[in-house]
């Protein structure tokens, strides 16, 4: 068994546990960091671990297929010796890619063929290749090939979507089974089935049917009868209100197994994450903290703060109380005047703070749901946080 749940929460359905994997162990509830291009934006590996205290990334399986390519990757010896990485990485299947590129692909039972965004050319993913390209970078968790709807759809749209995210999740798994020890940097000259589950590349299932409850039960009961070793659920955070974002949760949970991770997938901000917790889900991606670092925003126990405004310019306060000690040297108004100035620095120190501020606020939820505390932290948190 790779999860095992250590704790639960009384008053919710908030749990922690541990993930074991082929490059160390996560604790859950977790944020992983978005590496697109196979690390964090401006960060190295040695400040994911050391500031940050990242336990796991995500890598994106589309912009690394095409850039730098599967030869230079295999050559190299997979993702982890590529960027220096030693610790779990997980990788979405390009499918969250593709459908950002409506107007530039065309979807078939085969797979999806789009246009390169680097030269134009015509290039055709399907599971099995998606399947394939995980496999060489050789991350620790691998995510099927879905279809993700937008937002709205009818329902007859989301029907068919689910329809053929479900047969594609079947041959995800059957190539999965049968090659992925032919591909797979540690697993190579190994016998699949001969292998302890962590020990291997594990693979997650990912949830759709928009915003009907009964295609979210549906697709939920489909994936756990192929079976696979975590349940994600897709196709939020796409557009949709919150509150049918919560409801796409809700709706599906309670048919995912509780002795498998859950995860929901580009989530959030950390009020959403606290409430996703609530209703039992493990893990969370999100560009949220680097992308909005970019744009100037810090997060804070009182909410955000976006530094280049003028309150700041005499502030000698670090960003926040909790932020790294390695942090709290640097006042805001002296990154307010690097952000005014565009220097590197500033977006490297704000990027910094709020990942950490998100795996700090994953580390007090799981000392919380141990405690039996959690839900009454919850709501301080979100309450402090919403203030102002």
């Amino acid at each position: 068994m790779s999860f095992q749940i250590h704790s639960s929460c009384a008053n919710t359905s908030a749990r922690t546990g541990t993930l074991t994997t082929a490059h160390g162990e996560i604790p859950t509830p977790i944020f992983m960091p978005v590496g697109t291009q196979g690390m964090v934006k401006t960060l190295s590996p040695d400040e994911l671990t050391d500031v940050v205290d990242a336990r796991i990334i995500l890598g994106n399986t589309y912009h690394l297929y095409l850039r730098p390519g599967l030869d230079v990757i295999r050559k190299m010896g997979g993702l982890h010796k590529f960027s220096t990485w030693d610790k779990p990485i997980l990788t979405d299947s390009g499918g969250f890619q593709v459908w950002s590129l409506a107007k530039l692909r065309k979807i078939s039972e085969q797979g999806v063929q789009f246009a390169n965004h680097l030269d134009g050319s015509k290039t055709m993913l399907t599971p099995e290749l998606s399947m394939e390209i995980q496999a060489t970078l050789g991350s620790d968790i691998a995510m099927l090939f879905d279809e993700c709807p937008p937002y709205p759809c009818e329902e007859k749209y989301a029907a068919n979507s689910l329809g053929l995210t479900s047969r594609w999740a079947q041959r995800c798994k059957d190539w999965h089974v049968e090659n992925a020890a032919k591909h797979v940097p540690w697993m190579l000259g190994t016998e699949h089935a001969k292998l302890e589950t962590h020990q291997r590349q594990l693979i997650f299932g990912i949830v759709q049917g928009s915003t009907f409850a009964d295609l979210r039960e549906q697709s939920a009961k489909e994936l756990v009868s192929i079976g696979f070793d975590g349940y994600a659920i897709g196709g939020i955070s796409v557009g949709e209100p919150e509150h049918e974002m919560i409801r796409a949760i809700d709706n599906a949970v309670p048919f995912l197994p509780t002795d498998k991770p859950r995860y929901a997938m580009g989530l959030g901000t950390p009020p959403q994450m606290l409430e996703m917790i609530a209703r039992g889900v493990d893990m969370f991606d999100c560009v949220m903290p680097t992308r909005v670092a970019r744009h100037g925003l810090a997060f804070t126990e009182d909410g955000p703060i976006h530094i280049k405004n003028k309150a700041f310019e005499f502030d000698a306060r670090p960003l926040d109380e909790t932020t790294h000690p390695s942090l709290q040297k640097y006042s805001r108004s002296f990154i307010r005047h690097l952000f005014r100035s565009r220097e590197m620095l500033s977006l490297r120190l704000l990027s910094l703070h709020n990942l950490h501020f998100y795996l700090r606020l994953m580390a007090q939820a799981r000392e919380h749901i141990a405690a039996g505390t959690f839900e009454t932290f919850k709501d301080h948190f979100i309450k402090r946080y919403t203030k102002n």
